[in-house]
């Protein structure tokens, strides 16, 4: 499937690939949205008109949503219905265990991400963490092996309060990667 960055005029999906899923190209939707009176309506029900009276799968509904949200200033690149959100993903030269040992274990995590101020609410082994920090935003973090010895360890940082704060949160993961990659090939 094809994808561009969104940003202003530019869809995250392709026309192409919009078509494919849903029946209909991205001008199409805007119009049906359009007359459906869309843009008068919360994220949900826009969602639920999509997928109930046009049979649009629900993912597929959500990515139209969005985008029409996008499309007619309703929402920026980045937000969503509970704030902001920043993604990173690294591919760090380490085991899947190594990675996970270095979110869960307090006295290593240090050594990477600092005093770190957050609950995990949720650790299912060498597959995921969600956790809440004390200013309220949260984390989930999903890891993917990728061969012998590596791994793919996507961050979703969710709950920000601003456009702007998903460019320094986007920085100030990627700082962290760099630490924990060193502390990741000295433990082993």
């Amino acid at each position: 499937m094809a994808t561009k960055k969104a940003g202003r005029g530019e869809r995250s999906v392709s026309d192409t690939a919009v078509a494919a899923k849903t029946g209909r190209n991205w001008s199409e939707w805007f119009r049906i949205l359009d007359k459906a009176g869309a843009c008068k309506m919360a994220h949900r029900d826009i969602a639920r008109l999509l997928y109930g009276r046009h049979k649009v799968p629900s993912w597929w509904a959500q990515m139209v949503t969005v985008e029409y949200e996008r499309a007619r200033g309703m929402r920026a690149v980045h937000q969503t219905a509970s704030g902001y959100v920043a993604s990173v993903s690294r591919t760090f030269d380490a085991t899947v265990g190594a990675l996970f040992k270095a979110w869960t274990d307090a006295r290593l995590r240090r050594r990477w991400l600092g005093p770190a101020r957050f609950t995990i609410t949720t650790a299912t082994r060498n597959q995921c963490l969600r956790m809440v920090w004390a200013d309220g935003t949260r984390t989930e973090v999903h890891f993917y092996p990728r061969g012998a010895g590596r791994c793919q360890m996507p961050v979703q940082h969710s709950k920000l309060g601003s456009a702007r704060s998903v460019a320094a949160m986007k920085k100030s993961w990627s700082a962290a990667f760099d630490k924990l990659s060193k502390v990741v090939m000295a433990a082993s």
